[in-house]
Parts: structure tokens; sequence; C-alpha cells
């Protein structure tokens, strides 16, 4: 009996001294060289996990960041273009910073902060899928589907379950502990761009219970490459008509253009308006809008980045 109890006693040690050193390993720390309108953005470089692979997260703080406040949360995806034109692959940026020091200083939006996600360029599709979604794909289809896939190498193992439990049971808890910020579903939200906006639906849906509102800009609807005989369109509208969250206590933002990959959304969206109008939307908390001549950009997000923030944020 007494070996039982040393060995339990032993088990707990290493379990905590594990939790111990998982937590000893967030290093956080200001990127003082970062080009910034207003704020601080402070970088965890290799955020740990045991749902994905690690990656760097940056917190954005805005101008007067005080612990003796509580500031809402906007988690968002492919965290490396949002802030620092001059660090982005293609020199672009979403002006995250300009846009959101404008609007709290208006008094237009609530106080918040910035989540932002790195993605891993390799496996940013499979991070980002919504996973589900592929249960509502036809077996011939999806067989065919995954036979196309290999025979050009392409990885369709899906991670976008993981990787949403990374960022609610992981990265969340993180936030809470570490920033003052509020912890509730009010002040919770998400918003991605292409296949973050489809990430940020998918989050919505999957955790209703954590995030009061998605913004979803240039849906990247298609799932995958476009053509005719894509599965993927229909499957996703099916998995969001199942699992939409209640109109009574959340909201939804999509958007698109017409210019790029773009092109190909707009015939998508009076399936959207369907689905959420019939779930009990209404123009107080569901917008589809539509921006002529717009491409898929950061250029382009950037230039109504602020419609998504006051319809999530607004005061």
């Amino acid at each position: 009996m007494k070996k039982v109890v040393f060995i339990l006693i032993f088990l707990i040690s290493i379990s905590c001294k594990s939790q111990d050193q998982t937590k000893a390993v967030i290093k956080v720390y200001q990127l003082e060289n970062a080009v910034l309108a207003g704020g601080k953005l402070m970088r965890v470089d290799s955020f740990p996990s045991q749902f994905i692979t690690p990656r760097p997260v940056d917190v954005w703080l805005p101008d007067n960041y005080s612990s003796n406040k509580k500031y809402a949360v906007l988690y968002m995806h492919d965290g490396q273009n949002l802030f620092d034109e001059t660090t982005t692959w293609n020199k672009q940026e979403w002006k995250i910073d300009e846009v959101a020091t404008k609007l709290m200083k208006d008094g237009v939006t609530r106080d918040f902060i910035v989540v932002g996600v790195h993605n891993i360029p390799k496996i940013r599709w499979q991070d980002l899928f919504p996973e589900k979604a592929m249960n509502f794909v036809p077996k011939e289809e999806k067989e065919a589907l995954y036979a196309e896939a290999k025979k050009n190498n392409f990885s369709v193992d899906l991670n976008g379950d993981d990787y949403l439990r990374f960022i609610v049971k992981e990265l969340k808890p993180y936030i809470d502990q570490t920033y003052a910020v509020h912890t509730d579903i009010q002040n919770t939200f998400v918003m991605g761009s292409s296949m973050g906006g489809l990430m940020s639906m998918y989050a919505i849906a999957e955790y209703p219970e954590i995030f009061e509102g998605a913004a979803c800009v240039s849906t990247h609807w298609v799932g995958a490459s476009p053509s005719k005989t894509n599965p993927l369109p229909d499957a996703i509208f099916k998995y969001l008509e199942k699992n939409i969250p209640s109109s009574e206590n959340h909201r939804m933002y999509f958007d698109y253009g017409n210019k790029t990959l773009d092109q190909f959304y707009p015939q998508y969206a009076p399936r959207v308006d369907s689905i959420f109008l019939n779930a009990g939307y209404t123009k107080n908390n569901f917008k589809n809008l539509f921006f002529e001549g717009t491409d898929h950009s950061e250029n382009s997000w950037q230039k109504r980045v602020d419609i998504p923030l006051t319809f999530l944020l607004k005061k």
C-alpha cells in the first residue's frame, strides 16, 4: 500500500512539475522595433501546445493600456499580417493598430486588445479548414478529392479542431491570466480573412459559449482551389446550417469583393443570407457586405476593417 501511495505522489509531483515547465517556457517580450501607429506589440516566439505545432503569437495592447482596466479580446488568424508591413511577405498589412487606435480614441468601440495567432504557411490550409465540414462531403466525392490531393502531394490531414482547442483551451486561459481582460462571452471575438474567415465562422459555430461575434472577411467559401466540381462549398454550408450559433446572443459579419480571388465569392452571397436570415438573424446582428472593385489582399481589407471592428466591438 505504501508503495502505491509513493508512486501516486511521485506521478502527481511529476505532473505538477511538467505543468510548471510548460508555463515557464511561455516567454513574452515587447517588439521594440515594430512599426506601429499606436500601442505596443508583445510576442511569444513559440507558444507551446499539446494540440498544434507551436508558433508565434502576438498581443497588441492599445495606448495607455492599464492593468486597472478591463479590455475586450479579439482573436485573429494570420497574425503576422496584422500590424507591421515592414515584416510581412507581401509588404502589406491590415493596419489593425492604426484603425483600432482611432476607433477607441474616438469612442466608437470599447477598449480591446488583439491577439494575433501566426500561421505556418506549409500547414495553413490544414489548420484553418473547418474540419467537421468535410463530414458533409459525399463519400465518392471525398474519395476523389483525397485522391487528387495525394496525386499532387497535398496533405488533407485536417487540424482545424485541434487549432480551435489550442485557442480555447491553451491560448485563451493564458491571455485571461496574463492581461487585464474581460473573460466572458460578451467580450470575446474572433476575426480573419480568406481561410481565416472560414475558421472564424467555424470557431463561433464550434464554441458558441466562448465567442459572441465573428468577423469573416473575404471568406473563402470555395474551401480550396475554385472549380465547378468542387464539393467543398456545399459541404461548408451544410455544416453551417446544422451548427449555426443562436441569433439571440451572437453577431456574424461577412464581406466579399469581386477582384482576384474574391471574384469567386459573390455567387455564394444569397446562400449565406438565406442561412442566417432563416435562423433568425437580422440587420442588427448579421452583415454580409459587398465591396465593389476590391481584391483579395490586406490592402483591400485595411480600407474597410473599421466596419467589422465597429460591428463587433461598438460601445
